[in-house]
C-alpha cells in the first residue's frame, strides 16, 4: 500500500442533510456504494434534484474513488464539478443536490470548525478536541453545537450473543453473577418459545432447559385438560413432556403436590421430607427414593392451568435457586401458551370470518324473493311460513333447478336466525374426505395439504342455518357422523381431539327418492327419519306454467341491468314458445335461456329464433328416457320416422323453416321438398 493510501480499517461518509448531520456510513473495501434517489441505492438522497442513480464510490488501487453516473444535475467535490473518476482524500465533501457527504478516515475529524463549539469560553483545547467526537445537536438559542464524550460505532448484523451463545459459554461468563447468568438463560428460552406454536414442542424445549440448568434427573410438564379445568388428580393431567435418566421411568407426582400447585397456586420445594406421601416417588419396592422435589404452577391469566414437576434421585439436592429458576420457566411457559392459544383463536376467528364474508357476498348476489303467484307456489309460501318459526330440521325436495336453495334461504331469513350466517354446501361436489373436512373442519397437518387449521361449515354456521344440498349423495360414513351432530352431540375436527359444540339449524335438499335409497341400503334409515321432520315440496316449472312469464320478465329485467341492454320484451311467437315449452331444466334453464337471449338479441325485442331451446323432454313427458323405455315398440318405416320428426321439429320452432332446416342439418330448399312430399301442413 502506498504511503498516502487510505487505511482500509476506517473510511467513512458523514452525511449532512440540510442544516443537520443525519448519518454515518462506513465504507468497506470491495463494496461499491451507490448514491441516488432510488430506494435500491446504498445511500438514498430523497431530493428531486438527485437522479435515481446519481453517483458511486468504490475502492481501487488502495484508494477510494468517486464517479458521477451521468446524473442530470451533476456532482460536486468541494466547489469543482466532477469529471470522470476522482480520488477522494480525507476532508473532501461530495455535494449531491443539497446533501453533503464528507469523506474521512477518522471520525474525530468528521465535522468542520463550524460544527464545534465556537465561543472562546467553552472551546476545547487541541488535545480535548482531538479526543472528543462532536455530535450535531443543534441548539436553537445559541446556534452552537455540543461536544459529547468519546463514541465508538460498532457494526453488527448477526443475532445477539445472548441468544446464540452455547450454555457452556454463558456458564463461564465471569463478568456476570449467578442471577445474571440465570436471566440470560431465561431470556434465551423465552425467545425460543416465542417462535414455537406447538404445545408439545414448547413443553419439550422448556423441560430440556430445566433438566440441564437444575441438574436434576427426572421431570415432566403437565397441563390440566381444557374440559376439566377444576381437576387436581395427577392421573387426569395431560403429560406434554416427561424425562427420566434412571429406572423406573418418570413417576407422577402425588395428589398433595398437585393440589398445592393447582388449587393453592403455590410452588413447592421439598427436601428431606419424612412423610413419603408428600413426595409420591417410589421405587419398585415401594420406598421413597427422591432426595428433593420441585413442583411449580404454570399460570395463565392468574389461573393455574398446569405444572412443572422435577425430582432428584441422586446426590444432587435441589435448592432455592433451582426453585426460582423453575418458577421463571413456568411463567415463561404460561406466556408462550397464552400466545399460542391466542394465535389459534385468531386463526379460527379468521377462518370463520373469511367464510362468513364469502357467504355474505354470495347472499348479496342472490335474491331471497321467490317469484311466482301460481297456486303451487302459494302452497310453497305457506309451507315456508309454517316451517320458519320452528327449530325443526327441514327437508326440501324437488327436481334439479327448481330453486331449492332459494326456498332454504327464505326459511332462514324468515326465522329468528336471520341475523346469523346462512351456509350452503353441495354434498355431491366433494369427495368423502373433502366433504368431512368441509363439514367439520380440520387441524393443521391432519392430511396432505392441510397447512393451517380450518373451521368447518358447522362452526361457520353457528347460531345460523346450514343447508346441505344433494344430501342423498352423502357417503354412509359421513352420514353416521352427521347424524350424531344432528342429535346434538359435539364433534371433532379432522385430526383433532377437542370437542366442539354448535347451535345450527339444518336444512337438507335433494332431488333423489330417499325412500328408495333407504330400501337399497345406500341411505341410513335413522338419518332419513331425523331429516324428514318438516318437508317442503318445490313443484317443477312445467306444473306451474302461469309463473313462466313472470319469471321470464324478472330475469329479463335482471340481465338488462347487468349487461346495460334495453330489451323491452318478447315477440308473440317467443311468448307462445315460452309457455308451451316443458322446461326440463326448470327455473335454472329458463334463467340461462333468457340470459343468452339478452346477450344475443339483435333488436329491442327477443324473437323466437333467439331463445334457442333444447329438445330434451321433461322427466315425465312422452319423449323422456323413462317414457321411451317403458313404451312398447311400434315397427314403422324410416319414411314415417322422418315425416314425424320433421313435423315435430316444425311445430317446436313455430314453423320457422330457416331454424328448422338448421336444426335438421339440411338446406332450406330440401326442407321445402320434404314438406311437399309428406304433405305437411301447419296446424
Amino acid at each position: 500500500m502506498s504511503k498516502d493510501a487510505i487505511s482500509t480499517d476506517g473510511a467513512y461518509l458523514v452525511i449532512r442533510d440540510g442544516q443537520k448531520w443525519s448519518d454515518v456510513f462506513r465504507l468497506v473495501p470491495g463494496r461499491t456504494v451507490t448514491i441516488g434517489r432510488a430506494a435500491t441505492n446504498k445511500i438514498v438522497v430523497r431530493e428531486d434534484k438527485a437522479s435515481r442513480q446519481h453517483a458511486e464510490i468504490f475502492f481501487t488501487d488502495d484508494h477510494w474513488m468517486v464517479r458521477d453516473l451521468g446524473s442530470r444535475n451533476g456532482t460536486l467535490v468541494g466547489d469543482e464539478p466532477l469529471q470522470g473518476d476522482r480520488r477522494l482524500v480525507p476532508g473532501d465533501v461530495v455535494h449531491i443536490a443539497s446533501t453533503e457527504l464528507r469523506f474521512v478516515d477518522d471520525l474525530t475529524n468528521a465535522y468542520g470548525a463550524r460544527e464545534r463549539t465556537g465561543t472562546a469560553s467553552n472551546a476545547p483545547d487541541s488535545a480535548a478536541a482531538a479526543a472528543n467526537t462532536v455530535v450535531p445537536a443543534h441548539s436553537s438559542d445559541t446556534g452552537s453545537y455540543k461536544v459529547s464524550e468519546p463514541q465508538t460505532i460498532t457494526h453488527r448484523r448477526q443475532r445477539p450473543k445472548i441468544l446464540t451463545d452455547s450454555s457452556d459459554e454463558i456458564r463461564v461468563d465471569e463478568d456476570l453473577p449467578p442471577a445474571g447468568v440465570a436471566a440470560k438463560k431465561i431470556c434465551r428460552l423465552a425467545f425460543e418459545l416465542a417462535n414455537v406454536r406447538n404445545l408439545k414442542k414448547i413443553a419439550d424445549r422448556a423441560l430440556d432447559s430445566l433438566i440441564t440448568e437444575t441438574g436434576t434427573d427426572s421431570g415432566a410438564i403437565m397441563l390440566v385438560p381444557r374440559n376439566r379445568r377444576t381437576t387436581v388428580d395427577p392421573q387426569r393431567l395431560d403429560v406434554l413432556a416427561a424425562y427420566s435418566k434412571i429406572r423406573p421411568e418418570y413417576q407422577r407426582l402425588s395428589k398433595f403436590l398437585a393440589e398445592t400447585a393447582l388449587r393453592n397456586n403455590e410452588a413447592v420445594l421439598a427436601r428431606d421430607v419424612q412423610d413419603d406421601s408428600a413426595l409420591g416417588i417410589r421405587d419398585s419396592e415401594g420406598k421413597v427414593y427422591a432426595t428433593s422435589v420441585i413442583c411449580a404452577p404454570i399460570r395463565l391469566n392468574n389461573r393455574s392451568i398446569g405444572l412443572v414437576h422435577l425430582y432428584s434421585t441422586t446426590r444432587k439436592v435441589l435448592d432455592p435457586d433451582d426453585l426460582e429458576f423453575t418458577l421463571a420457566v413456568a411463567e415463561t411457559i404460561g406466556v408462550a401458551l397464552k400466545t399460542t392459544y391466542r394465535e389459534q383463536k385468531l386463526v379460527d376467528d379468521l377462518s370463520k370470518t373469511k367464510n362468513q364474508i364469502s357467504l355474505l357476498r354470495d347472499q348479496l348476489g342472490v335474491e331471497s324473493e321467490i317469484v311466482g303467484n301460481s297456486p303451487a307456489m302459494f302452497r310453497v309460501h305457506q309451507q315456508i311460513s309454517k316451517a320458519a318459526p320452528s327449530r325443526a330440521t327441514v327437508l326440501v325436495r324437488g327436481e334439479s333447478g327448481v330453486g331449492k336453495e332459494l326456498v332454504a334461504r327464505s326459511v332462514h331469513f324468515s326465522s329468528d336466525r336471520r341475523s346469523g350466517p346462512f351456509v350452503c354446501i353441495n354434498c355431491a361436489a366433494l369427495s368423502e374426505s373433502l366433504l368431512e373436512s368441509e363439514l367439520f373442519g380440520h387441524e393443521k397437518g391432519a392430511f396432505t395439504g392441510a397447512t393451517e387449521r380450518k373451521a368447518g361449515k358447522f362452526e361457520t354456521a353457528d347460531k345460523g342455518t346450514l343447508m346441505l344440498d344433494e344430501i342423498g349423495e352423502m357417503s354412509p360414513s359421513i352420514q353416521a357422523k352427521f347424524l350424531r351432530v344432528l342429535e346434538g352431540h359435539p364433534f371433532e375436527r379432522v385430526g383433532g381431539s377437542r370437542a366442539i359444540q354448535v347451535n345450527v339449524r339444518v336444512i337438507a335438499a335433494t332431488n333423489r327418492d330417499l325412500e328408495e335409497s333407504v330400501r337399497q341400503g345406500t341411505f341410513r334409515k335413522d338419518l332419513f327419519f331425523r331429516l324428514h321432520v318438516v318437508q317442503i315440496d318445490v313443484p317443477p316449472l312445467r306444473e306451474r306454467p302461469e309463473d313462466v312469464m313472470d319469471l321470464a320478465g324478472y330475469f329479463l329485467e335482471k340481465f338488462n341491468r347487468e349487461t346495460g341492454r334495453r330489451i323491452d320484451g318478447f315477440s308473440p311467437d317467443a311468448i307462445g314458445q315460452l309457455k308451451e315449452y316443458t322446461w326440463p331444466g326448470n327455473v335454472r334453464e329458463l334463467k340461462n335461456v333468457i340470459e343468452r337471449a339478452v346477450v344475443l338479441a339483435s333488436g329491442n325485442t327477443i324473437q323466437l329464433d333467439e331463445l334457442m331451446l333444447t329438445k330434451l323432454p321433461a322427466l315425465d313427458q312422452p319423449g323422456s328416457i323413462s317414457a321411451t323405455v317403458t313404451r312398447s315398440f311400434q315397427p314403422e318405416s324410416l319414411e314415417e320416422v322422418e315425416k314425424r320428426h320433421i313435423a315435430a321439429t316444425l311445430d317446436s320452432t313455430g314453423w320457422n323453416k330457416s331454424q328448422t332446416a338448421k336444426i335438421l342439418g339440411i338446406e332450406r330448399s330440401t326442407l321445402d321438398r320434404k314438406i311437399k312430399k309428406f304433405g305437411l301442413k301447419r296446424s
